[in-house]
């Protein structure tokens, strides 16, 4: 996915967006790791030396910065992120938008070759467990284990279910 940001977005925000559009599941905490220090969405008293994520963007980040987010220390999912051009100014409103996004990849049933549109959130683990609507009834784990497949790196983890794509995305 690319992005461009207003300059005054804070990890905050950036936070709040990639929860909301590829990763929130159950209010997990997250942490951005850039040039060694961990901004953290939690406080913890065993992790005191951690920041949190007040900092705006165009302070700690420049062109060409490469930065790790991880979602979930339980399930956890990694991303690695990079500043592709400087840090410029978007049209007021609008702190972050979403410039392109990759195809959602496409998953067989394991059972009968059609389309999935559902994955066991436990089977996923041993990569099984992709499964297509008619076929769903006859998973050995239950249907209450699937999850539906949507275009995140959080497929069939957790509780996720895909995007609300629907909150303001404040650059505070």
């Amino acid at each position: 996915m690319h992005l461009k940001v207003l300059d005054e977005t804070t990890l905050n925000g950036l936070d709040f967006f990639l929860r909301d559009i590829w990763v929130e599941c159950c209010g997990h905490a997250s942490i951005f790791t850039i040039g060694g220090v961990n901004y953290c969405s939690f406080e913890d008293r065993f992790f005191l030396e951690d920041e949190n994520m007040n900092f705006r963007l165009c302070d700690i980040l420049g062109a060409g910065m490469k930065f790790r987010y991880w979602y979930d220390f339980g399930s956890t999912t990694e991303l690695i992120l990079r500043v592709v051009g400087g840090i410029q100014e978007v049209p007021k409103g609008e702190p972050i938008q979403i410039m392109a996004r990759n195809k959602a990849p496409q998953y067989t049933c394991e059972v009968c070759g059609a389309e999935a549109t559902q994955v066991c959130c436990q089977c996923i683990y041993k990569d099984e467990g992709w499964v297509c609507e008619r076929c769903a009834a006859q998973h050995g784990c239950g249907e209450d284990m699937l999850l539906p497949v949507v275009n995140s790196p959080r497929v069939g983890i957790c509780g996720y279910c895909g995007s609300s794509s629907t909150a303001d995305y404040s650059p505070v």
